[in-house]
């Protein structure tokens, strides 16, 4: 829960934020919050049964990796005894909840509450820290509350940022808080401080009065306060002296602030002091005043159980663990039924990315020491093609020493900043090829039905030689012979003996010529080519 209606306040300062934002940077998350939003998104039995929500987690890990994101999972420890009533109230238990008039015996401090560790909730965390370690994500158990550690590594500039949906962070002295992250759509939400500061005018002492006066987890709040009214009077106050105030005078610092500029919207009766919440415990007098409920709850927030910047878990924590590909093949084989290959589909390539991200920060720092070598090679073998994912530009590379891993996409703009020297090899390859390519004979065109070249030369070649030999043809000979006859005939006629008589007829089958008279004869058609001619004899020509 966190503080009531703090979200809502703090929505003017809320920022969205492209998912590349989180890139290279620290991160610790509140993996109950997150556990919690994937299991209420797949309530069903079957979704549970198949571990949907740990599928969900395994993916969202997998874009931070890409992005070369530091990780660290922050579970929660015991329960604090001034949370108890919430925590109780949450689960339909009144126990320890009840109104200050309605207790008649006095009670002993209540310690902390340790969690019931084999809930469903709790194996359902134990899943969620065994994949993360697996992908080489430490986890920190801390010692309460999970968002006040994230909030001590917070301010301690452990890390960049803390990931959960408590609001309360905020008052345990957290300065970067992202409260969502949207994979389809590629961004998170994000709340910084200083905006929260500059444009609500809203301290971290700010924020812890108005969980005294709206309620949260640790307080019911006072009766009377909306937003906007106790957003007014702790506004007025000021953040330096608004919890010395409520600290030590509790109520009375309330009615006397608002005794001055009273409203008949908001007035307060003479026992308002009766309106402030009972603290979940109860001490030996059975009842609290104001001022020492208040200071209790604003001890808790500024006071939180937490491991210190300094300790050794805290250390452990923040050391990078190493990739265990093998035993992430076998948890996602026993979780979700996935071969190992498709493990590796899934997992190699983000974690190719990484190292790519990682050689280009090793790169940009030593070109800013002024050191030319790298004591490690490129992880990119070489660009295979340009390609275009969802309209952004990506080279398709190929890996160098990822086993498991061929080629795979990636952002066209970490190429650039971490290798351009691939760019360029794949630049200057294609306009070789693109050189070679017009230098090359052009290819002959496929050839359908057709005869081959080779073939009609050859078709030719032999009519020529046919025409040759036609030339060197008798019939040529006897046609050229008639043709000058016929021009004879024509232009020196023969004078015949009509006393002579002539020769019997002889039956015989004529064959027809035809003579152009201004050509040469070109073609004699024999009528009856197996007519006999004995030698001495005339044939009959008839020339048209």
């Amino acid at each position: 829960m966190g503080v009531k209606h703090l979200w809502d306040i703090l929505e003017s300062c809320k920022k969205t934020l492209p998912l590349h934002h989180l890139q290279n940077k620290k991160l610790c998350v509140d993996l109950s919050c997150w556990l919690v939003q994937f299991a209420t998104a797949s309530r069903t039995p079957a979704c549970m049964k198949e571990k949907v929500y740990l599928k969900n987690l395994f993916h969202r890990l997998r874009a931070l990796i890409a992005l070369n994101c530091s990780v660290i999972f922050v579970t929660d420890g015991a329960i604090p005894s001034i949370k108890l009533a919430a925590y109780r109230r949450r689960l339909g238990s009144q126990v320890l909840a009840e109104k200050a008039s309605d207790i008649t015996k006095p009670l002993p401090p209540v310690p902390s509450l340790r969690r019931n560790k084999g809930s469903e909730f709790s194996c359902m965390m134990k899943e969620a820290k065994m994949v993360g370690m697996a992908l080489g994500i430490p986890s920190l158990d801390g010692i309460e509350e999970a968002e006040a550690q994230c909030a001590s590594l917070n301010s301690a500039s452990l890390c960049d940022g803390c990931f959960t949906s408590d609001s309360d962070v905020f008052l345990f002295g957290a300065r970067t808080v992202y409260r969502d992250i949207i994979l389809d759509s590629g961004y998170v939400v994000c709340y910084e401080m200083v905006d929260i500061e500059r444009k609500l005018g809203l301290g971290r002492n700010s924020l812890i009065s108005l969980a005294l006066l709206l309620g949260s987890d640790y307080s019911n709040g006072v009766h009377g306060f909306g937003m906007e009214t106790a957003c007014r009077f702790v506004k007025s106050v000021g953040d330096d002296s608004v919890l010395d105030q409520m600290a030590f005078q509790g109520v009375a610092a309330i009615r006397k602030k608002r005794g001055k500029d009273r409203t008949d919207k908001d007035q307060f009766t003479e026992d308002s002091e009766n309106d402030i919440c009972i603290k979940s415990t109860n001490e030996e007098s059975g009842h609290l005043s104001s001022a020492s409920q208040f200071a209790e709850v604003i001890d808790a927030y500024l006071n939180p159980k937490c491991h210190s910047p300094d300790s050794e878990a805290v250390q452990r924590a923040c050391t990078d663990l190493p990739f265990l590909r093998s035993e992430l093949q076998q948890l996602c084989e026993m979780f979700f039924g996935w071969s190992p290959e498709k493990t590796d589909e899934y997992i190699l390539p983000k974690i190719a990315e990484r190292d790519l991200r990682r050689y280009g920060n090793l790169r940009c720092t030593s070109s800013a020491l002024g050191v030319d070598s790298i004591p490690v090679p490129c992880p990119v073998s070489a660009i295979v093609k340009p390609r275009k994912v969802q309209g952004e530009e990506y080279y398709e590379v190929s890996w160098l020493n990822i086993e498991g891993s061929k080629v795979s996409s990636v952002p066209a703009a970490l190429i650039q900043s971490a290798c351009p020297e691939k760019i360029a090899e794949f630049i200057s390859k294609k306009d070789e090829e693109k050189h070679n390519k017009h230098k090359r004979k052009p290819k002959p065109r496929k050839q359908s039905n057709k005869a081959p070249i080779s073939e009609v030369d050859k078709q030719l070649q032999e009519l020529l030689v046919t025409i040759k030999e036609s030339e060197k043809n008798p019939l040529k000979d006897i046609s050229d012979h008639l043709q000058q006859k016929y021009v004879k005939d024509i232009m020196e006629p023969d004078f015949f003996d009509l006393c002579t008589p002539s020769p019997p007829p002889r039956a015989s089958k004529v064959a027809k010529c035809k003579i152009p008279i201004d050509q040469s004869v070109n073609l004699i058609e024999i009528i009856d080519s197996e007519s006999d001619v004995s030698p001495g004899c005339t044939t009959e020509v008839t020339v048209l």
